[in-house]
């Protein structure tokens, strides 16, 4: 977490029926330019790029299977980035850039996995999904990041039921999501097709898309939400959903490579979960060790750590922590905060802004209660002077006269020692080989996590509820590390 962004919905969906082109049109040098202008501003939204020997073994199949959508037959065309995100996300956009977060490589289990995955990315360039809303996409950009949001919130174009999905946008989400229904169901079965002409063995994308559905069920488990609308594709068919399609689209009798241990082998060490560079999340607690604080979101509520922002989400209101520049005046700051919300050419202002301390830490906060088209809110904006000529602040929506579900969140501000700080410690993926005796009970013991141990452990290997272990299989174990 660093300035104003939340989280990135994964935007791996697919399409089936309607006319599929063989191959796509070569990529032209208008979508170059355009691909290159962007690429920057993207990798800087997600935690920016990874780089060493799983870096470049993720490039190289993704050039692997990016041959054969005839974008180009030069891998060096195609610009690939292993991304310092703890979101599952993968996403494309026009002139061979193709993205994917460590996160959801972390989630896959062999190299025909990875290649489904970036397949898929790439069938939306060759289809020309991407460009087709590219226009749209970067009117958004202009907006802003949480402003964006809120413009439509405050000037009567949303309502706050909307918010939990809309809360967590981010100039890049807005880049990669709303593809229709058929645009992701046809990159669906462009990639299966790619797999194929790679060599690969086409059932991997629907057994990405089981993992993807598993992982989704368990968060939604763990954060006490809704399962129904999975966080990463609010617009997008549920992988649950596709998995059967994606296995038909396969066929029967196919053959083809996995190449499950050297794809395990070569993810050995990734990081897994939060960068302790952004904070982390641990349980209803974000620590930044950085920055040296920390706060409690309220019961009933969950946390999504973006890089840039961390947003808290609940049914009774919505909220983000981020920062922005900060002159010596909490009373500036706020204005600052409210006015950008509004959305370029127009104002929010507060009611009044109230200055306080928070557990000795220089506080002011204001509050300014909104007309939108489905009745009023409050949105406050409660800031904090860390140090170090640095603010952070919460924002904060809710229901008129109900802002004070957020409170307590407000109030647990606090900043932490060297040696808490000190004791966060990043997670990575251990593989390992089952020996006689192992049990997924015992291996799940490993994982450095305090609470479903067993169920991360599943999920993460792509293990049903009935499947046993066997001896000289390689798994994948979460471990605390130090560094």
């Amino acid at each position: 977490m660093y300035s104003a962004v939340a989280t990135l919905p994964l935007a791996l969906s697919g399409c089936m029926g309607g006319e599929i082109a063989s191959t796509g049109t070569p990529l032209s040098q208008t979508e170059r330019n355009e691909g290159a202008k962007a690429h920057p501003e993207l990798v800087a939204e997600f935690g920016g790029a990874q780089t060493g020997p799983q870096a470049d073994y993720v490039a190289s199949v993704t050039r692997n299977v990016a041959v054969h959508s005839g974008l180009s037959n030069a891998p060096g065309d195609f610009t690939v980035t292993l991304l310092n995100s703890s979101v599952n996300n993968a996403f494309a956009i026009p002139g061979g850039y193709v993205y994917v977060t460590r996160q959801l490589v972390a989630l896959m289990n062999n190299e025909a996995e990875l290649a489904g995955v970036m397949g898929h990315e790439i069938g939306h360039v060759a289809a020309r999904h991407s460009a087709r809303r590219q226009a749209q996409a970067q009117q958004n950009a202009l907006l802003g990041v949480l402003g964006q949001v809120l413009s439509g919130v405050v000037f009567g174009n949303s309502a706050l039921g909307q918010l939990g999905e809309k809360i967590s946008s981010t100039v890049p989400q807005l880049a990669t999501l709303r593809y229709s229904r058929s645009q992701e169901l046809q990159a669906d079965e462009l990639g299966i097709r790619y797999l194929n002409d790679a060599g690969y063995d086409p059932r991997a994308m629907a057994t990405v898309l089981q993992s993807l559905a598993a992982q989704n069920s368990l968060d939604a488990q763990l954060q006490g939400r809704n399962q129904n609308t999975p966080e990463w594709a609010s617009t997008h068919p549920d992988p649950a959903s596709r998995v059967q399609a994606a296995l038909s689209k396969a066929g029967a009798g196919v053959q083809g490579v996995t190449k499950r241990d050297t794809f395990l082998t070569r993810i050995d060490g990734l990081m897994y979960g939060d960068d302790p560079r952004q904070g982390v999340i641990e349980g209803q607690t974000f620590i930044h060790p950085e920055y040296r604080f920390a706060f409690e979101a309220p019961q009933g509520f969950y946390m999504v750590n973006g890089t840039r922002a961390v947003s808290i989400n609940g049914q009774s209101g919505r909220g983000q922590l981020s920062t922005a520049a900060y002159n010596g005046s909490l009373e500036n700051y706020i204005r600052s905060a409210f006015n950008a919300l509004a959305g370029e050419g127009k104002t929010l202002s507060p009611s009044e802004i109230t200055k306080t301390t928070v557990n000795g830490i220089p506080a002011a906060y204001g509050v300014a209660r909104v007309n939108t088209s489905s009745g009023q809110v409050d949105v406050v904006v409660y800031a904090y002077e860390l140090g170090g000529n640095r603010a952070f602040h919460f924002t904060g929506i809710t229901a008129a006269g109900q802002s004070n579900v957020l409170v307590p969140m407000y109030k647990s501000m606090r900043r932490i020692s060297v040696g808490e700080a000190g004791a966060i410690k990043p997670r990575r993926v251990d593989v390992v080989t089952v020996r006689n005796g192992d049990t997924v009970s015992s291996l799940a013991a490993r994982m450095g996590y305090a609470d479903a141990k067993e169920a991360r452990f599943r999920v993460l290997n792509g293990l049903s509820a009935s499947d046993r272990l066997q001896a000289g299989q390689k798994v994948k174990v979460i471990v605390r590390t130090d560094s």
